[in-house]
């Protein structure tokens, strides 16, 4: 795959750059930002957006940030978050986010590595986690706080009201016109834009320096092939310290010029997508799980009538969706039934979900699993996989309208050349990558640059391979690849994202390296189960009560016999036990970015894997519970182990499929 440069006419030379064109050109004509306060949009023009970085970034200098200098933001996605950001890149210093819900360890970490002298905090929750860690960033001169409610009575002269701030900066633009100008000449394509800390699966989160150019250009080439205009709509509610939504909210927002929409709180971003109803929307593979989920259960609880339509029509989706994959025209007689398909569900269905104008729908940061994909080009919605590192200014790969791979991550951009390097027999082997976007090295770890950089090549750790077609199919990390005792290779996180298809699994980890089976540890959704068990007439009190209730299993086991079906023999699942409790990035089982560290918890569940291949069909359990509030208790129960039937999962094709199965083909 070879790369190329774009159009370099088409670049600024730094992102303020971009939005001092977008400015001058659209003025107060057109809608930049907007955002839900007391239940009211709030638009804010291109005009008033660089007014906004303008005087913010006066501000900042006014208070003594300078040239080359960290700052951190931390909060939910507000206009202030990116103004922040911008007026940091336009004074010449280096912005960086820290995601809202970090604990203090987390947030310390990042800031003194970092180097930050200066702190954006929204609120009094984040304000009061930085001064409890005041003693320790000895650096910090100001914490610059964007919601005063709650703050009135601190008296720490560190602390200081955003809007002074901006204040402060409209002085100074009237005193000096033309500093503000003088600032954002001095930046360039070389410079350093950001500091974007990757999700630390495996350790402390490591920095990733990205220049101007770095984005820029890798912003033009996902544009050129999944071009955004000045007339789309986007809603931001995945939190901005991820590459991805950098991307969309930012980066991609100031060259395309559309608008972007920010949620009241993070709690109504669903509802806010319904009102908004964006043509352009960016989600995790989580978010399109659990909504994929929300839609199954209620349709498990819906009239008897609904249900019949749904059950009709869902398999249309299906077969169209396959069309669409096989590259085959659908003939008069399917595009007739999927009309009607349409028109009796589908359609309102998209509308509830906030879907009804989506043009383009991504999915990035983890593989989404194939059935998930599925479902939503059954319901019309044109989801692409796009895969990348944070390396590579977050976008490599994405999938081509009218030309999607559910198995795949789509097609190398134009400005990406990626390989297979040191491929085997059947053509997998590690992705590496090069070209524009290509990362300046992690800060102050100049040992694990040398290891990702080789040669020019981003070495990305991820195992895959090329389809005779050009897509890109990742199978897991490298070090997650797992081998059965007899050879058998099989990817955990290929079984995990079946599982959690299921209306009823919300995560799972996937066993089995160097063991004689496959067995998995299953979090239930909470929320689902919990309406299903009062359905069912099943009393319980705890997520622990549900979760080892024998019915519970047994509604489990069902899902895992169905995806037993779609694996290799070596691969199916022979015993499965539910956990106690969610898996949580507090503590320390997830990433921020909610991808399991499994190094972690085949520590912390050592007891309960060993169980799993041991001989027992149930093990006592304490474990200390961290609740919300912070407090604490002990959790005492006994585990049950689940054995599968492997009679179960090998049963005639078409009569697991059931009668609509044989007559939709692939249903």
């Amino acid at each position: 795959m070879n790369s190329r440069e774009p159009d370099s006419k088409a670049i600024a030379s730094s992102l303020p750059a971009l939005l001092l064109m977008n400015a001058r050109k659209f003025g107060h004509t057109r809608v930049a930002l907007r955002e839900k306060e007391y239940g009211i949009w709030q638009a804010v023009t291109w005009q008033e957006y660089f007014e906004h970085v303008r005087d913010f970034s006066l501000g900042l200098v006014s208070l003594g940030l300078t040239r080359g200098e960290a700052l951190g933001i931390i909060g939910n996605n507000r206009p202030e978050w990116i103004y922040a950001e911008l007026a940091a890149q336009a004074a010449g210093a280096v912005p960086f986010g820290i995601f809202q819900d970090s604990i203090l360890t987390e947030i310390a970490y990042i800031i003194e590595h970092s180097g930050a002298t200066m702190l954006v905090a929204e609120d009094q929750e984040q304000v009061d986690k930085i001064l409890d860690l005041k003693d320790k960033l000895p650096r910090i001169k100001k914490i610059i706080y964007t919601d005063p409610k709650g703050l009135w009575d601190y008296e720490d002269d560190i602390l200081i009201d955003y809007y002074e701030v901006e204040k402060r900066g409209r002085e100074l633009h009237e005193k000096n016109p033309e500093r503000f100008s003088e600032n954002l000449s001095a930046v360039n394509e070389t410079d350093l834009a950001t500091i974007c800390y990757t999700s630390g699966t495996t350790g402390n989160p490591k920095g990733t320096l990205l220049t101007h150019g770095n984005i820029l250009s890798m912003v033009a080439s996902l544009n050129e092939v999944d071009p955004k205009s000045p007339d789309d709509q986007f809603l931001s509610f995945i939190p901005l310290p991820w590459i991805v939504e950098q991307t969309m909210s930012v980066f991609s927002s100031l060259y395309s010029a559309y608008t972007v929409s920010f949620p009241e709180e993070p709690e109504t971003a669903m509802s806010d997508l319904y009102e908004i109803a964006p043509s352009v929307i960016v989600a995790s593979p989580r978010m399109w799980e659990g909504i994929s989920r929300q839609v199954m259960v209620k349709h498990l609880d819906a009239s008897f009538l609904k249900r019949i339509v749904y059950d009709l029509c869902l398999p249309i989706g299906y077969r169209w969706a396959d069309f669409k994959f096989d590259k085959k025209k659908p003939s008069l007689g399917w595009k007739i039934l999927y009309w009607l398909a349409y028109m009796a569900m589908f359609r309102a269905l998209r509308d509830r979900l906030g879907f009804s104008k989506v043009r383009s729908a991504m999915t990035g940061g983890a593989a989404l699993g194939p059935d998930v994909f599925r479902f939503f080009h059954a319901l019309g919605v044109n989801l692409k996989q796009i895969y990348g590192q944070t390396e590579m200014a977050g976008y490599s790969t994405i999938h081509r309208d009218g030309d999607i791979n559910f198995d795949s991550v789509g097609i190398p951009l134009p400005a990406a050349e990626i390989v297979i390097s040191e491929p085997d027999g059947e053509g997998v082997g590690q992705v590496i990558s090069r070209g524009p976007g290509l990362f300046q090295g992690y800060l102050k770890n100049e040992k694990a640059s040398k290891e990702t950089i080789v040669d020019g090549w981003l070495h990305s750790g991820d195992a895959g391979y090329f389809t005779q077609d050009g897509h890109l199919v990742i199978i897991d990390r490298i070090k997650d690849l797992m081998h059965l005792k007899n050879g058998a290779r099989f990817s955990p996180m290929f079984i995990e994202n079946k599982l959690k298809f299921c209306p009823y699994i919300v995560e799972t980890v996937v066993l089995g390296h160097e063991q004689d089976y496959v067995t998995t540890m299953i979090c239930i959704d909470y929320k689902h189960v919990g309406k299903w068990a009062e359905d069912q007439r099943i009393s319980y009190t705890t997520y622990s009560d549900l979760a080892n209730n024998p019915q519970v299993y047994d509604l489990i086991e069902r899902e895992v016999v169905r995806v037993n079906r779609t694996l290799p023999e070596k691969a199916r699942i022979q015993k499965f036990l539910l956990l106690y409790k969610e898996l949580d990035a507090d503590d320390e089982e997830l990433t921020r970015t909610k991808k399991i560290r499994r190094a972690f918890i085949n520590e912390k569940y050592d007891k309960e894997i060993a169980a799993l291949y041991g001989d027992v069909e149930e093990i006592p359990i304490e474990a200390v519970i961290r609740y919300q509030d912070g407090k604490t208790a002990t959790l005492r129960t006994n585990l049950r182990i689940r054995i599968m039937n492997p009679h179960e999962m090998d049963k005639d094709e078409l009569k697991k499929r059931g009668f609509w199965g044989r007559f939709w083909g692939r249903g």
